[in-house]
């Protein structure tokens, strides 16, 4: 086991962990001070810098980018159209091919994207939920094609497709259908694809709704709750799977705040764990976490200061012992990051590693006096909310019925409303406001020939595949929607008969019908 010894300039040796006896230790449950006993004393967090935009080929240049500058892993950015289930050659599709992260069609774009790249040495990250099933279905067959076995593929998907009907809105099937879904993946990766993680539980998005960092945490906590739930129900150990379920965080605002919510959502998800579902393997009371610079906390005012938000963002993601991190630029209040951008914000994380001292022992705030009391009130707070969502029937109501979405909302037009009158500080919007015209920002344009690039390659796929095979393979994906057998077996056959993205979820559409959104005022 790696355990470099760390000296500082002074001659003060550095131990991997400081604690007295008896106390808590790295590595042991309930994991509040980190999940390994080394933690970056061994390896460093994953950097996986979130990233794609217009075609394949322009996403794979970027990921090359990023490799060649030190990125660890690839956290995967998809168009609107394909996250939404819908092709680039549909007529609501137009306007968006490309816009906000890359089109994948068919698995000839998948192919295109990963090109070269070693996915046993870079892990990949699919920000993929209401189309989750297509899109995790193309990259096995893709790995798979590439001789990468399923048996031995590590990865993750988002594919939390109940913090989309709170904090983003791209899902396409009923609650009830999305969560079977999201079991479908959950059960095939346990038993074909054992270490990929096929979701992430993301209270990132719900605190970038609105939420306050204790709801966030209770949210996301609650949601895999559910997610575990519904897989035990069909008969699977809760050992079997869980260990399967990694979960992705928000970080702006308080440093203190964060670190305390990372402590005691921790904690908290090895109690529920071992107590609530009486898990007896280490790895399923593990909570595995990417956390990094929410864009909730960038500016368009004096755009650069993001970049010193962003470093103190890392150092709250390092010192709360996340496990990948993530860093929004400094342009993305702005626009899509420019290669410029994106290198600094791996360069911040990188210094962070290599020059500050992050990485020289395990959990330094463990003892102290206010973070310790600090963790301990975060977790009351978060354990007072998934207790009310509880007494009102669970979360999986909630958010059918849009509580949990009108209460994200309101808490959002009030936190807008403390900052328009200056009680929460923010430098450069309501304090230390200066009237110099802000340094020039490079937006990434819309270029509507690579739209059209992207529909042509479509139509020559259609063309090139062949009809029949891929009918008979979609029928096959609607006939295990209907009865009950998952799903994944079919949609990954139908995948490698060249089926796009909006086939597989129009398949799924008409067994299962699309959500219709409550409003609730």
């Amino acid at each position: 086991m790696s355990n470099p010894k760390v000296v500082w300039d002074s001659g003060i040796e550095i131990a991997p962990v400081y604690a007295p006896e008896g106390a808590e230790k790295p590595g042991e449950y309930p994991y509040t001070r980190g999940i390994h006993p080394l933690m970056y004393r061994q390896r460093p967090w994953t950097m996986r810098q979130y990233s794609g935009f217009g075609t394949a080929a322009e996403t794979h240049e970027r990921f090359l980018f990023l490799i060649k500058n030190g990125n660890t892993g690839l956290n995967v950015a998809f168009d609107l159209p394909t996250q939404c289930g819908l092709d680039s050659d549909d007529p609501m599709a137009e306007g968006e091919i490309g816009r906000v992260g890359m089109a994948v069609d068919t698995l000839a774009d998948m192919e295109e994207a990963f090109a070269g790249i070693d996915l046993n040495k870079i892990s990949v990250s699919l920000t993929i939920n209401g189309s989750a099933v297509a899109i995790m279905a193309m990259y096995f067959a893709m790995a798979e094609k590439r001789g990468f076995p399923l048996a031995e593929l590590r990865g993750t998907a988002q594919n939390d497709i109940l913090k989309e009907f709170v904090g983003r809105g791209t899902w396409i099937f009923p609650v009830e259908p999305s969560v079977r879904l999201v079991g479908d993946t959950i059960e095939f990766c346990a038993r074909q694809v054992p270490h990929y993680s096929p979701v992430s539980v993301c209270g990132y998005h719900i605190r970038e709704s609105g939420a306050t960092p204790a709801q966030e945490m209770a949210y996301g906590l609650a949601i895999a709750c559910a997610y575990v739930d519904h897989v035990r129900a069909r008969g699977l150990d809760v050992d079997e799977f869980a260990q399967g379920i990694s979960f992705n965080f928000d970080i702006y605002g308080n440093l203190w705040e964060q670190i305390a919510k990372f402590r005691a959502g921790r904690r908290l998800w090895a109690k529920i764990m071992k107590e609530r579902y009486g898990a007896k393997n280490p790895k399923a009371m593990q909570l595995r976490m990417i956390a990094g610079g929410g864009g909730a906390g960038l500016t368009v005012e004096q755009p650069l200061n993001n970049l010193v938000r962003s470093a103190y963002y890392a150092l709250a993601s390092a010192l709360s012992g996340t496990q990948t991190m993530a860093l929004c630029s400094y342009d993305e209040a702005y626009t899509i990051p420019s290669e410029q951008a994106a290198k600094l914000s791996l360069r911040t994380m990188q210094i962070l590693m290599t020059e500050v001292g992050a990485c020289d022992t395990v959990d330094p705030l463990a003892g102290s006096y206010f973070v310790e009391s600090a963790t301990d009130e975060m977790e009351q707070r978060i354990v007072q909310v998934m207790q009310k969502l509880d007494a009102e029937g669970g979360v999986l109501t909630a958010i059918a019925e849009g509580r949990v979405q009108a209460d994200v909302s309101r808490q959002a037009y009030e936190h807008k409303q403390r900052v328009e009158r200056g009680e929460i500080k923010k430098v450069g919007v309501n304090c230390f406001v200066d009237d110099e015209p802000s340094p020039d920002v490079e937006f990434h344009p819309y270029r509507r020939e690579e739209a059209e690039k992207q529909i042509a390659r479509l139509a020559r796929v259609r063309a090139e595949r062949s009809a029949a095979e891929v009918e008979k393979a979609l029928e096959a994906v609607r006939a295990a929607a209907r009865d009950g057998t998952n799903v994944m077996p079919a949609v990954i056959a139908a995948v490698k008969a060249y089926a796009t993205v909006g086939e597989v979820c129009g398949a799924l559409v008409q067994v299962f019908g699309r959500y219709q959104e409550p409003v609730r005022f």
